[in-house]
């Protein structure tokens, strides 16, 4: 099947705009990048792709420059380009390069494939960092949103020893992270459910939670504000990433009229933009 990628560049003050009006393709699976072209100038904004672009094409509209890509193993070519680092309390790896775990460090092991998350984003970064600063005891029951390749509940099961479920809108991403969870061991901790948000029969029933992991982006942050209010036992914690600096303010906005209260954030750079994990609490008057 044919490769192909589309780009343009956009001026920083049309870039925030321009990455918020992709949102919807990156949730269609498509890869959506952006990077600074040079310091306070043009960002390039670049979306990757396979098969029949006349969708995406008639999506994003004219102005921009396409081109057809090598066919060859993109998936490959990322595996051997992914090195292992540590993060937090973890060493994550991929299966071919295991060797040179620092002493007293929790092995992630994690392959770059289709389904997002090998842990070298900004965002998951955050979230790794984030998650060892919680108290295990207030974090018995968690659920890992939007979960990829199921990083952040293998995280959270290897770290506290006990079960974790999680869930995606991608039925692939659903198969890696099980995948991923039997290659680190959890495979009986970590329960992975094919589903939108907190939408599925699974997910309700375990209700309320201590913590909601989420790793997803801003727009789906705020629409899933409501859902993530109604799951969150009063004085429980919601992680949330997936925002650029600049979108932090409207998501904090958002989440304090449904009883959150911020409590601490990471800021980690990716691609030259600067991304917010926030940890946020629900306060008992919600």
């Amino acid at each position: 099947m044919s490769l192909w990628t589309a780009w343009k560049e956009v001026p920083s003050t049309e870039r925030l705009a321009q990455e918020q009006a992709l949102e919807p393709l990156a949730e269609q699976g498509f890869v959506v990048t952006s990077r600074e072209v040079s310091r306070d100038g043009p960002w390039r904004i670049e979306i990757f792709g396979e098969g029949d672009r006349s969708i995406v094409a008639a999506a994003i509209g004219a102005g921009w420059q396409w081109q057809d890509l090598p066919d060859k193993d993109w998936v490959a070519e990322n595996q051997r380009s992914f090195q292992p680092f540590s993060v937090g309390p973890f060493w994550v790896h991929p299966s071919h390069n295991a060797d040179g775990m620092p002493a007293g460090l929790l092995p992630l092991r994690i392959d770059a494939g289709m389904a997002f998350g090998t842990g070298t984003h900004a965002t998951t970064r955050g979230c790794l960092e984030m998650l060892a600063t919680l108290d295990a005891a207030q974090t018995a029951n968690a659920v890992d949103v939007g979960c990829g390749s199921g990083i952040l509940a293998i995280a959270m099961a290897k770290l506290w020893k006990r079960p974790v479920i999680g869930g995606d809108n991608d039925a692939e991403a659903v198969a890696v992270a099980r995948e991923n969870a039997e290659l680190n061991g959890v495979g009986d901790l970590c329960r992975f459910v094919h589903a939108i948000g907190l939408r599925h029969d699974d997910l309700q029933a375990l209700k309320p939670y201590d913590l909601v992991v989420a790793n997803i982006l801003a727009g789906p942050l705020i629409e899933l504000s409501d859902a993530f209010s109604g799951a969150v036992r009063p004085g429980g914690w919601a992680l949330l990433s997936g925002l650029l600096l600049e979108q932090a303010g409207d998501i904090l906005t958002v989440y304090r009229r449904w009883g959150f209260s911020p409590k601490r954030h990471v800021d980690l750079e990716t691609g030259g933009a600067i991304w917010r994990t926030l940890l946020l609490r629900r306060t008992t008057g919600a």
